[in-house]
């Protein structure tokens, strides 16, 4: 699965980076100030524990852990709702599969905040504006275009799905006039499908990252409560803090540098850890391994997929081919030390086509084409 999740926000609040700390890269954030600036892209290594612990018992020439793809892209200083984001913008925002929104909760006299005061509801709801006034617009030139093809259309299904498309638009387009982002609107899968090529941005998961104040890293709630109240409101929306500055000066140390400092400060685990987790949670999304001397590899699915879904993201003919597969729990796998002593002990399962894969599974594919 080929993950693309998007971060953007207003200008000065630490998009590039937080950036900077999922990718490993290194752009500098002095002249980055949003909407003039191009988009950043890099892609980010998730963190998987179980699937390092594997690797030892293997010694595989290669390790594949899952990757997400970030763009970092912002708003113009200053910009007005429906202003701030240009149409370039609106294309990288459209093609993602998640928008993380990071909000600016720290506070720092070098780094003047563009509305003159740190408030992070308030510039939650500035992009948020943005978005919405984003998809209304999509929506209504849409409804423009449909009714002249409604009255050209041919009586009978032709002309009926054309109705239901506009009837639907409608929908979204009240709700979005009363600024509610469309992941609030009650859709029955059939109208989901529908609007899934529109790509409306407030039909996108949304995870807010707050960015914290070094002093707020020990206890982040007393910040933290009232954004979660708000971001509580909306569907398919979730919170997760990180204190860019201090993770950024984390980076330079040696890794048990790193983990001492970051014990000390009460960070517990690595922002890019914190991120995608939130991000899988937010997603539904679940990872399996496949193992052996070549490769040992994670793989990123939907919760809920099925054995013949995971073998088809491995490839194609393998999900076509699907005859059953072999399955065993990655720490089951861990505690006895191999493949044949899990079989041994009876911890490796088959399973069928309609077996849903379960998180941490390490599974074997036995197909034939």
């Amino acid at each position: 699965m080929s993950l693309v999740t998007t971060i953007t926000g207003i200008s000065f609040v630490g998009k590039t980076t937080l950036f900077d700390l999922l990718t490993g890269q290194k752009i500098p954030t002095g002249t980055f100030a949003g909407a003039e600036a191009e988009t950043n892209v890099g892609v980010a290594k998730v963190p998987d524990e179980r699937l390092d612990k594997l690797v030892p018992l293997f010694a595989p020439k290669k390790v594949t852990h899952a990757e997400i793809t970030y763009r970092d892209l912002g708003l113009a200083k200053g910009a007005g709702a429906g202003e701030g984001i240009s149409a370039k913008k609106l294309g990288d925002l459209r093609t993602s599969d998640a928008l993380l929104h990071v909000v600016r909760a720290f506070r720092d006299p070098s780094v003047p905040h563009p509305e003159g005061s740190v408030d992070p509801e308030r510039d939650l709801a500035t992009i948020d504006l943005e978005l919405v006034v984003a998809d209304h617009s999509v929506a209504e030139k849409r409804i423009e275009r449909i009714e002249p093809e409604i009255r050209g259309a041919r009586a009978g299904g032709e002309r009926e799905a054309k109705e239901r498309e506009r009837d639907l638009l409608t929908r979204c387009l009240d709700a979005l006039g009363d600024e509610r982002p469309l992941r609030d609107v009650d859709l029955e899968p059939d109208e989901l499908k529908l609007l899934r090529g529109y790509r409306f941005l407030t039909l996108m998961p949304q995870l807010v990252v707050v960015n914290l104040d070094e002093a707020d890293v020990a206890e982040p709630e007393t910040v933290l409560a009232p954004i979660r109240s708000v971001v509580a409101r909306h569907r398919s929306s979730g919170v997760v803090h990180v204190c860019a500055k201090l993770e950024a000066e984390i980076a330079e140390l040696s890794p048990d540098e790193a983990v001492a400092f970051r014990e000390e400060a009460g960070l517990h685990e690595p922002a890019l850890e914190r991120v995608v987790r939130a991000t899988y949670d937010l997603l539904g999304l679940v990872s399996f391994f496949t193992v052996g001397p070549d490769e040992c590899r994670a793989w990123t699915i939907d919760k809920g997929a099925t054995a013949p879904e995971a073998a088809g993201a491995i490839h194609s003919d393998l999900e076509r081919g699907f005859i059953r597969a072999e399955v065993v729990r990655w720490d089951d796998l861990l505690r006895v030390g191999s493949e044949a002593e899990a079989k041994k002990h009876a911890l490796v399962r088959t399973e069928g086509k309609s077996w849903v894969v379960e998180d941490g599974s390490v599974i074997n594919v036995l197909f034939n084409v």
